[in-house]
């Protein structure tokens, strides 16, 4: 079973990491709430890795024709991340 976060968009994940970076170097965040935030931001960090190596893919696989139409070919996204 899929965690939630693991369907969040690009923006948002990014969003929420952005926000806990900022708590972290704030330097007001207790020690055992720095570890929660760290593990959540490494799965952040995942799951933006997730989208950017996603949207390459995508990209790769636009090909140009030779009449200069443009065919996106689909491909597989389920995959572990």
């Amino acid at each position: 079973m899929e965690a939630p976060d693991a369907k969040l968009s690009f923006e948002t994940a990014l969003g929420k990491l952005e926000t806990i970076v900022e708590s972290m170097e704030s330097g007001e965040v207790p020690l055992a709430e720095l570890l929660a935030k760290f593990e959540e931001g490494t799965k952040l960090l995942k799951i933006c890795e997730a989208r950017l190596k996603d949207a390459e893919l995508k990209i790769e696989q636009l090909k140009k024709q030779k009449d200069g139409s443009v065919v996106f070919e689909k491909f597989d996204t389920d995959r572990e991340a």
